[in-house]
């Protein structure tokens, strides 16, 4: 602070000391002051003269103060002005910069003042009086403190701006609030120490707080696994509320709510809630706790109520980004689908046939098309189970909507969950994408299961939870998610049998036998047969570009009396071998291989097959005159070698004689 006397101006200068010598001329210099105060004690810290100022900063008119002490003026701040008029009769030397506040008698607020005490000496040189010369700052004094509060107020601005600048960076370089909520936490601390955060979504079908996060370095692991009930809890309150809310030790007792016990049990004796709010309505809660009672405030409320409203700005973000994402990988998902569907289209144009077996399939797939009654297709392999549920799809309501098909045998156990209902990143190893499943795939559609009695024992009450309240949650997720699907299922195993083993839910039989459809096998609708053959046949010469015109009535016969243990898949594979191996205009089917597939039924069909190939082959050798080679000898016509006609005729036991009587008696007889 600057030197006061050079603050009282320059007369206390210009009279010198000399003046303070003669009482009268310091009076008549300086007692006529406004603004400075000043006056003359004894020994015995009487007043002898002062000035109006000084009066005036004592709260005493002048006439009282003479003849009076200091105490009896200045009561107990006296103690310090005695001390320093004893120090300076004792010294003879003067004081100067003296501070001192303080509340006098006089005056109803607190004074501040600088002063300068200086001893006026005899003519011996003793020290008999003092002069004080006084300056009130109390006004300096509040302005300092003003000025430090704002500079204290500004400064803790500034930190909580800061605070909300950190936390916002934090967010916009990572929406997932879990994974980046410690370093929340961290910001938060700086500010208010606390040694508890979390933070939890509201689940409005169960009506739970669902805890995200949670950063408790210090705790003892009593929260772990607690269910939060939004209606009896303190962050359920202040959601319930809309407004952020304190508690302190005394309130959070008066809680039943087993999530409050267990903050009191790990030491937490304040706690504060704020709620996340969308304007769509509540999201969740962040709360902060302290093990020191009345640790929050409500000027800190308008801070944390900002760092909420980024929590739940950042948590909308990134359940709108994961909507998009989750919709954009169903789109790509459902455009492969629709393309592997519009491919199968291409082999499974049409259902070949007129049988009245077949008929009856039929009539009952279009009978339930129309509703959206679980159909369970029966038959066996190769029947074409996935051709009927396409049929179904297609003449049902959600003909426009995604047809989505999972062969259960065909996807390993371990896999089959995630393939079904999908996983979120992280939920098991190599998880390092979320996966968008086919029940979510086929949500507005029709899920086809082919081969449903291979389902594992573990997974089908979670398939059974779908086909009863169309929800389920993905792998790795506490989400319900909802489906509107259409179960179209099939499988070629007895599931009756299946469930008398325990190796198949009886529950869910009877959920997915709601309207079962049974699929005839070849061998009971034998006259689709010859109709099959041309269709497979024409297919496969068209891609081939192969010209076949006829088909032998004795391979057509063999094939029409063959049992097709493998169904219509098996004779579509066998014509397709068929034309691969035709280079004339008359088909040549390999009739041994079916013998050769299977032991068994080749046994009860060999002679009939080695029957229709000999007739075809004595047939051949009476229309071309016996000639085996040549453009126009059996074996081109057959489609084979020289040698391996004469070896077929040689196993197959035709003597020249077969066909070379009948040519000579056509010879006759014409």
């Amino acid at each position: 602070m600057a030197d006061p006397a050079k603050a009282f101006g320059d007369p206390i200068f210009a009279a010198g000391l000399d003046a303070l010598q003669q009482p009268e001329k310091l009076l008549d210099a300086y007692f006529r002051s406004s603004a400075v105060g000043l006056c003359i004690y004894d020994a015995e810290s009487r007043y002898l003269a002062i000035n109006d100022a000084l009066a005036r900063m004592n709260g005493v008119p002048a006439e009282d103060h003479i003849g009076k002490t200091a105490r009896e003026i200045l009561g107990d701040y006296a103690s310090r002005v005695e001390a320093d008029v004893q120090q300076v009769i004792s010294t003879g030397e003067a004081k100067h910069h003296c501070h001192g506040s303080g509340h006098l008698p006089g005056r109803a607020d607190v004074g501040h003042w600088a002063c300068h005490l200086v001893p006026i000496k005899n003519a011996d040189g003793k020290v008999t009086q003092i002069c004080s010369v006084v300056l009130e700052v109390t006004e300096q004094k509040r302005l300092e403190r003003s000025l430090e509060e704002v500079g204290g107020r500004l400064s803790r601005e500034a930190g909580r701006f800061q605070t909300l600048l950190d936390i916002g960076g934090i967010l916009a370089a990572n929406w997932d609030v879990p994974k980046v909520f410690p370093a929340i936490s961290a910001r938060l601390r700086r500010l208010f120490r606390q040694e508890y955060a979390d933070f939890s979504l509201f689940e409005a079908g169960s009506g739970l707080l669902v805890r995200q996060a949670e950063d408790f370095p210090m705790g003892k692991g009593q929260l772990r696994g607690v269910p939060i009930y939004a209606s009896e809890s303190p962050g359920g309150r202040a959601l319930q509320r809309k407004t952020p809310l304190i508690y302190s030790y005394d309130q959070l007792q008066l809680f039943n709510a087993e999530i409050a016990k267990k903050l009191l049990a790990e030491g937490i004796r304040s706690l504060c809630c704020i709620p996340l709010l969308r304007p769509w309505g509540p999201l969740g809660v962040l709360v902060l706790g302290s093990t020191r009672q009345n640790a929050f405030h409500p000027g800190d409320l308008d801070l944390l109520h900002q760092v909420a409203a980024q929590l739940a700005t950042a948590i909308e973000n990134q359940r709108t980004a994961a909507e998009i994402e989750a919709l954009q990988q169903r789109l790509g998902e459902e455009k492969k689908y629709l393309e592997d569907d519009a491919r199968d289209q291409g082999h499974f144009g049409e259902i070949i046939g007129d049988s009245p077996a077949l008929r009856h399939a039929m009539d009952q797939a279009a009978l339930v098309a129309s509703s959206d009654a679980t159909v369970l297709v029966l038959g066996e392999t190769g029947t074409g189970k996935e051709l009927v549920a396409r049929a179904i799809h297609h003449m049902s309501n959600r003909r426009d909507r995604a047809f989505i098909k999972v062969n259960c045998a065909a996807i390993p156990t371990g896999l089959l969950e995630s393939e079904l209902y999908g996983h979120e990143r992280g939920a098991f190893t190599g998880a390092v994408a979320r996966k968008i499943g086919r029940m979510e795939l086929a949500d507005g559609g029709t899920l086809f299961l082919d081969e449903i009695g291979e389902i594992p024992l573990e997974l089908q009450p979670k398939l059974l939870r779908v086909l009863q309240d169309q929800e389920f949650e993905r792998l790795g997720s506490n989400r319900t998610l909802k489906v509107n699907l259409r179960l179209v299922a099939a499988t070629n195993r007895d599931l009756v049998r299946s469930v008398a083993e325990h190796k198949f839910r009886n529950d869910l039989f009877y959920r997915i036998n709601v309207f079962p459809i049974q699929l005839p096998s070849l061998r009971q609708r034998r006259e689709d047969i010859p109709v099959l053959v041309r269709h497979f046949v024409r297919k496969f010469a068209l891609r081939m570009d192969r010209h076949i015109e006829t088909i032998p009535n004795e391979t057509m016969k063999a094939l029409t009396a063959w049992s097709w243990p493998g169904n219509v898949r098996e004779l579509e594979n066998l014509m397709e071998r068929s034309v691969i191996m035709t280079h004339g205009p008359a088909l040549r089917v390999p009739l041994r291989e079916l013998r050769q597939e299977s032991p068994t039924l080749a046994a009860c069909s060999d002679s009939t097959l080695d029957n229709a190939e000999r007739e075809h082959i004595l047939r051949v050798l009476r229309e071309t005159g016996g000639m085996l080679s040549g453009p126009n000898g059996a074996a081109q016509r057959l489609g084979l070698k020289r040698t391996t006609l004469q070896s077929k005729m040689q196993r197959l036991k035709i003597a020249r004689s077969d066909y070379s009587d009948a040519s000579n008696s056509d010879s006759r007889a014409s």
